[in-house]
Parts: C-alpha cells; structure tokens; sequence
C-alpha cells in the first residue's frame, strides 16, 4: 500500500514507519497518490498564533475572547479537552478551566499569518479557495508533472512548511471532492492528514451523523430528525423524489450528499459577494452591554478580512435571531464603500439601536456586503458625517502602531465588553 512520510517526505510501500527518518507519522491509502482535491484547515488558528508568539503560553490553557463578559472566540486544544467552545460565555468558559489564559484577540496578527500561508498554497497551484483566514480548499489537478511528485507529497510538504517557517500547524483533507476533502480535514486533528478515497466512499459515510453535512445545524438537525433522518444511512432509504418533497431545493443536495457526490468545482475566481461574523449564543441575551461588545468584535473581524483582501463593502448588514426564532435583518448602503471597523461597528449598532426591544437574542452577526475593491473606500469629506474621515486615519494609525508595537498597544474599552 502506497505510504508517505510526513516528517521527511519520503515515500515508500511497506513498514509501519518511515524507512529514511524513522517516524511514525505516516499516511498509507489505496489511493494516496491519485486523489487532487484537498481542504487545508490550520489548527486553533488564533491560539496558535497566540501561543507561536509567546512562548510562556505554550502549554498552558488559551481562550481568545474579551472580557470576563464577553464569549469565546476560540480555544486552543488544552482549554477544548475541558470543554471550552467557541461562542461560549467567557464566565462559563472560565469555571470549566479556571487557570485558562484569556487573550484578546489580535486580528492583524492572523491576517499576517494568513498571507503567509496563502503565499504557500500559491506556490503549490493557483487555483485556492480560501473560507476564511485559517483554511482553503485547494485543486491539486495536474500539479504532479510541475512539481515531480504526488499532491499528497506536496500537500504534506505545506504543512511541513507552514511548521518550520512561520511556526503553526494545519491539518489536511484529501479526498475526491470539496465535501469530503473538507468532512476529512477534520477527522484526525490537531496535525492530521486524512484521506477519503473514491471506493470507500459510501461505507465511510453509512453510519455518520447527518451533521457532518456543511451547514447542517441544530435546527435543521432537528427537521431531518422529525423525519427519521438522524446518519447518511437513514439518508440513503429516501430516493430523489421524496427529499425534494420534503425539502425542498435542499432535498437535491441531501440526495447527493448521501451518496459522497459534490459537483461543486474549486475557483479562486469566485467573486466575494458579502463578508460578515456571527456566532449563536448559548444563552439567549437582551443584555446591550453584551450585545454592543459583540457587535464590536464582529465588526473587527470583518474589517480585518476586508483589509487582508483588500475589499470594502457598499452596505453594511446586521442579522439577528430573537428566542421565538424569528429572523431579524436590517441594512443600510453607505456614502462611500467602507472596510473600517469604526464604520461598520457605527453603522451596525445604529440598525441594533432600530430593533433592540424586541429581543432577547439567540444570534447576532454583522457583514458588509456589495463589496467592491478598496480603492474608493473611506474616503473623508462626507458630508452626513464630517468626522468620519478623521476617524478613519484614527484607526489606520491605529493599524499601523499595533503592527508596530503589537495589537495590545491599543485597545479600545468596549472590546472588552
């Protein structure tokens, strides 16, 4: 069986450790060096960051999130074996690991980072789809012959590079198409090298939950179950017809889904049509205290993404989600198109401020959308709100002395909200 070593590289057929560097880290499949689509997925990316650039927190607990009021962005592995998740309340996180280290969150930081690994994705084959900062599928067709060696060889020399050059570690998911090859990144992490092979396919996929399908969340987990749909296997009994009955456009999708088929192609042409954050509180909260620290937050890490991708967005958007489950959605087009979180942070709890009585809330998130490039972004001398340029050379300053000195040389006082 065709094998791979993923500390040296070296490929080989038999042995359970690699004959060169004798490591056990070694990946073996029928089908290791046939299959070209993969998902690459970087391990507790904020926390990692966190940890790769202070040392003394190497093995200890890290939650990135706000102040004791604020929830959990996310957690390095340590805090999540205690139970800790994102989105959850700082509090609650805080009593399942009290000797957790809380830190803020610093998203320039992760957008550097993100860059280098794209840089590294680039250099493998052009055509990568990133989904956010941490991951990406990438379409390894054909880049055999440029690089003289399989995509798994080249897939686990990314990782391998991302380790010894920057210092953070990713986990890859190779299979025969976007689904799976992202189901598979997530199989064996931290440092994980999964693979799903055509002829396996069904078998795998027969007695896992339906929730392993993107986008199925607790809701529509809850539909599929009232229908005695609860694994793939249960998925399989229901022919075409019947799912699309019962669901509609997303029955053609559970039908395909069941069976490991995903004609979606990967591009990294696809035109970014809107970037926003939200998160599902495990509480539901009329708190504006609370809810004004999330709508900050959520407006950094849009504005961040936007200045890693040099977008801008013509309209901000504000979603929310009351405890009956009423969907809430509020939007406003902008003077000027903007990627500045004072901007969008103003603008979103302005359109809050509008429906703010009718919680309490069980989601809230923020985007920006009719995205546009940067260039005519921000632009000062708006007549609606004469501060707003000098607003905006307030915090590319800001941007440019936390990339100095560091993102905790400056914070502001709801981020701890």
């Amino acid at each position: 069986m065709p094998a791979l070593c993923r500390e040296c590289l070296t490929q080989f057929e038999e042995g359970r450790r690699c004959p060169s560097c004798r490591s056990p880290r070694v990946t073996r499949h029928d089908e290791l060096w046939d299959l070209t689509i993969a998902h690459m997925d970087c391990d507790a990316f904020y926390a990692s960051v966190e940890k790769r650039d202070k040392p003394e927190l190497a093995d200890k607990p890290v939650i990135i999130g706000g102040g004791r009021r604020g929830v959990v962005s996310t957690a390095c592995y340590v805090a999540r074996i205690k139970g800790v998740k994102s989105a959850m309340p700082m509090f609650k996180a805080l009593k399942l690991c009290p000797d957790a280290v809380v830190v803020k969150p610093r998203f320039d930081a992760y957008v550097e980072a993100s860059r280098a690994i794209r840089a590294m994705m680039d250099d493998l084959t052009p055509v990568v789809e990133p989904l956010s900062l941490d991951e990406a599928f990438l379409d390894m067709t054909g880049t055999a012959r440029l690089h003289g060696a399989p995509p798994a060889v080249m897939l686990a020399g990314l990782v391998k590079r991302m380790k010894d050059e920057i210092g953070l570690t990713g986990s890859i998911g190779l299979s025969h198409n976007k689904f799976l090859a992202k189901v598979a990144s997530d199989l064996e992490k931290p440092r994980g090298f999964s693979i799903i092979g055509k002829t396996e396919t069904t078998e795998f996929l027969r007695p896992k939950s339906v929730r392993l399908i993107w986008g199925i969340g607790p809701v529509a987990q809850d539909s599929l179950n009232k229908a005695g749909i609860e694994t793939f296997d249960d998925l399989l009994r229901w022919d075409r017809r019947e799912l699309q009955e019962r669901f509609g456009g997303t029955g053609e999708r559970l039908y395909s889904l069941a069976r490991g088929e995903d004609g979606r192609r990967i591009s990294s042409h696809t035109p970014v049509k809107g970037l926003s954050n939200e998160t599902t509180f495990n509480e539901d909260t009329a708190d504006i205290d609370i809810l004004d620290g999330h709508i900050w937050r959520m407006a950094e890490k849009v504005s961040a993404r936007a200045k890693a991708k040099n977008k801008a967005g013509r309209v901000v958007n504000l979603k929310l989600k009351t405890s009956d489950f009423k969907l809430i959605s509020k939007r406003v087009s902008l003077y000027h198109p903007t990627q500045m979180a004072d901007t969008i942070y103003r603008t979103a709890r302005g359109l809050f401020d509008q429906v703010s009585s009718r919680g309490p809330f069980r989601l809230l998130g923020v985007g920006i959308s009719e995205i546009t490039s940067d260039s005519d972004a921000d632009r000062e001398g708006d007549l609606l709100d004469p501060d707003a340029g000098k607003r905006a050379e307030a915090e590319r300053a800001a941007d440019k002395i936390r990339e100095r000195f560091g993102t905790d040389a400056i914070i502001k006082g709801r981020a701890l909200r």
